[in-house]
């Protein structure tokens, strides 16, 4: 018989009263490791670790690649690196972003499944979008438990719903009473035979460890999907696991349907912004030619230039009313972070 000795957890937006809540109910002799994913800007410092050491009993560190897994300890992930699990050993990389994230929550639970099996626990955290999913879906595919904050908890409850409904969290609780449920799975004793790693798993392992071969291999995970990469641009390939359909490029950026989509705003509002540009710049232009024009008596040719400023200025305003009210993502900002 064995314990569970590995709790992943991930969070995005809202995450960081969540986390404080979390591991501050914790006992001090709690036995198993806690990883930590918050979805965090590449860049600069974080102060995630300061913050959660001030409320947790267990002591707080910053990720450490080669590190090994500390029960009682609690280590959270450094901006711009993915935080995995290699052989009960840490590792950081700077692998392709997962749903537009480095470190990605994704990532932390996948590679915790296909090392540690039936020991691990992923619990997901109030967040934006379908983050968490895929990688609960693999931790309880190795016989792992998965726990969710209740979304009627959640500051966002995006991220637990898509948790409890597609990945079907076994555990789904307001955090205050959390560290209760993470107590007794971890103290409970259970069959350590597990199904075995699928090659899917190895596969997206290996893309996120940054592995040369893995990236080099013709033979990619999925199906073309028809859709473009929008970090790279390059070819989508479609996967399907535990009843989840999510995308991954040749080069390893992964996506999820809600994060997909969500990118897919932003470009297109982008692409609406350059849009307007033109069209204002165009508009003025017209306008200034078409006065110049006027000027020197050439009465077809400003009439000319002036509709095309009419033009001009009757598409721009279609572009504007669209940004104006929101109609590319339904009024609502998406893939918000926090910054501790």
């Amino acid at each position: 018989m064995a314990r569970r000795d590995l709790v992943v957890v991930g969070a995005s937006a809202g995450g960081v009263e969540a986390l404080r809540v979390l591991l501050g109910s914790l006992p001090p002799d709690f036995p198993a490791a806690l990883l930590v994913v918050l979805h965090v800007p590449s860049t600069g410092r974080s102060a995630l670790p300061e913050i959660l050491d001030r409320a947790c009993p267990l002591p707080v560190r910053r990720a450490e690649s080669g590190a090994g897994l500390q029960p009682g300890t609690v280590t959270v992930a450094v901006p711009d690196h993915h935080l995995l699990v290699v052989d009960d050993r840490l590792m950081l990389s700077r692998g392709a972003r997962e749903n537009g994230h480095r470190p990605a929550v994704d990532v932390l639970f996948r590679t915790a499944a296909r090392s540690a099996g039936p020991r691990v626990v992923a619990v997901v955290l109030s967040g934006a979008l379908d983050d968490g999913t895929a990688g609960m879906i693999a931790v309880r595919g190795r016989g792992g438990v998965g726990v969710a904050q209740d979304p009627d908890d959640a500051l966002y409850p995006s991220m637990p719903t898509y948790a409890i409904e597609l990945a079907a969290a076994d555990h789904v609780v307001p955090v205050a009473k959390m560290a209760a449920v993470l107590t007794d799975l971890v103290t409970e004793e259970i069959a350590a035979v597990a199904p075995e790693a699928s090659e899917l798993m190895d596969q997206e392992a290996a893309l996120a460890e940054f592995d040369v071969a893995a990236l080099n291999d013709d033979d990619r995970p999925g199906t073309p999907s028809g859709f473009g990469c929008p970090s790279c641009h390059g070819a989508l390939f479609t996967i399907t696991e535990g009843g989840m359909e999510r995308y991954r490029c040749r080069v390893g950026h992964a996506w999820s349907p809600e994060a997909l989509a969500a990118e897919q705003s932003e470009a297109l509002e982008g692409a609406l912004w350059m849009a307007l540009r033109g069209l204002e710049e165009r508009a003025a232009l017209s306008l200034r030619m078409g006065e110049r024009a006027q000027e020197r008596g050439h009465v077809h040719t400003a009439r000319s230039f002036h509709d095309r400023h009419d033009e001009a200025q009757s598409a721009a305003l279609l572009i504007r009313r669209l940004l104006q009210e929101g109609a590319l993502d339904g009024g609502t900002l998406s893939g918000e972070v926090e910054e501790p």
